[in-house]
């Protein structure tokens, strides 16, 4: 195992001292050993991963220095682009630092989402022209490869990766965790959500922590889950897949399930929802100012004023709530959406949550056979 805190030196000794990218479960402790040690001009959480690597390339053009960017490996489909129409030898020729969370790997279990992204990690690279290695337990390899990182950034002016497995680094624990307040649980508050909607309702869950309550509320509760679309994968994505949904179901509801670091990785999406206007959609997002899934790592979901840019977007109503009371009332509405209710919850999970049973194909299925069911 690699010490956070010696990987970062190593870095530093090659002159990079800022830090941006969305966290990742195989990073957790890489990631929390860096929002201890710099400051917020040194290390900036980003909205998704190709922000992160636009933001990197900005330090680079200001400075001269290169930068870090971490990312799971599914972070890399959002960070293409910038990749190669900006970094890219052909284009501008900016030298950055990936480190990238190999989930997915083959030969080790993972979650259904990852095993895709995992098998083609390495080959993505291949087919971008972007140099890798795959980052040794023991140290002092690991401190070769770096080096040899940095005189292939420098030599080719690009970017190169280094490929992060499960368990690399040590154990590293937040020195002041962010305590942030919320009278509900999110799964308090999906329990409130299921229990004061249309028997006939349509939902899509966000990645992670969400999508995997809400199914066990589905079990807790004796009923099946073919009213729910788990968006496992396809971080941010949720809104719009709930709006396609929407459009050409008018007469159902549908809700997306939510979370405050998806709807700020593809913010955009909001206005498209609002200006499309579906009258029968509800936006509910779950905002614990947190990426839960993956270690907790802060988001500025409760900075920022959430409710006002989705009235700013023209969502008909759009509410923060903070308690059962105030929640139903939100889902009681008869009002024409698109509705926006952003719910302050609780950082953090039951330690005993379960993991889907079902493969995403066969929530598919049933899926797909629900939303078929017409009004009678």
């Amino acid at each position: 195992m690699i010490d956070p805190s010696s990987f970062v030196q190593e870095l530093q000794k090659q002159r990079t001292g800022f830090f941006t990218g969305v966290p990742d479960s195989l990073l957790r402790n890489l990631c929390a050993f860096i929002t201890d040690s710099f400051d917020a001009e040194h290390h900036i959480i980003a909205a998704n991963e190709g922000n992160a690597v636009a933001l990197a390339a900005g330090h680079y053009l200001a400075t001269g220095t290169i930068p870090m960017v971490y990312m799971q490996n599914s972070g890399e489909g959002n960070a293409v682009n910038p990749l190669l129409s900006l970094a890219d030898t052909d284009v501008y020729q900016i030298p950055l630092l990936l480190c990238i969370g190999w989930r997915g790997e083959p030969g080790v279990h993972d979650e259904p989402q990852h095993v895709k992204q995992g098998k083609v990690t390495l080959s993505l690279l291949e087919t971008m022209g972007i140099p890798y290695q795959v980052l040794s337990s023991d140290e002092a390899s690991m401190k070769v490869q770096v080096e040899q990182a940095y005189a292939t950034m420098k030599t080719e002016q690009a970017p190169v990766a280094l490929i992060v497995k499960k368990g690399l680094f040590a154990e590293y624990a937040l020195q002041q965790p962010d305590r942030v307040e919320g009278k509900l649980t999110r799964e308090e508050a999906l329990e409130i959500i299921v229990s004061h909607t249309d028997p006939r309702a349509i939902f899509v869950s966000t990645t992670g922590m969400a999508s995997r309550e809400l199914y066990e509320i589905r079990e807790r509760n004796g009923v099946g889950h073919e009213k729910d679309f788990l968006t496992v994968g396809s971080m941010g994505h949720a809104s719009q897949i709930a709006l396609g949904i929407a459009l050409s179901k008018k007469n159902r509801q549908v809700y997306c399930l939510d979370g405050d670091g998806a709807a700020l990785m593809h913010l955009g999406g909001m206005a498209i929802i609002g200006t499309t206007k579906p009258e029968n959609y509800f936006h509910i997002i779950l905002n614990n100012g947190s990426h839960d899934s993956v270690g907790g790592q802060p988001t500025v979901g409760r900075d920022v004023d959430l409710v006002g840019v989705a009235k700013s977007l023209g969502y008909a109503t759009a509410v923060k709530v903070t308690d059962e009371t105030a929640l139903v009332d939100a889902l009681a509405t008869k009002n024409a959406g698109p509705h926006c209710i952003e719910v302050l919850v609780k950082k953090g999970n039951r330690k005993d949550l379960g993991r889907p049973k079902s493969t995403p194909v066969e929530n598919k299925q049933a899926f797909m056979h629900y939303i078929a069911e017409e009004t009678t």
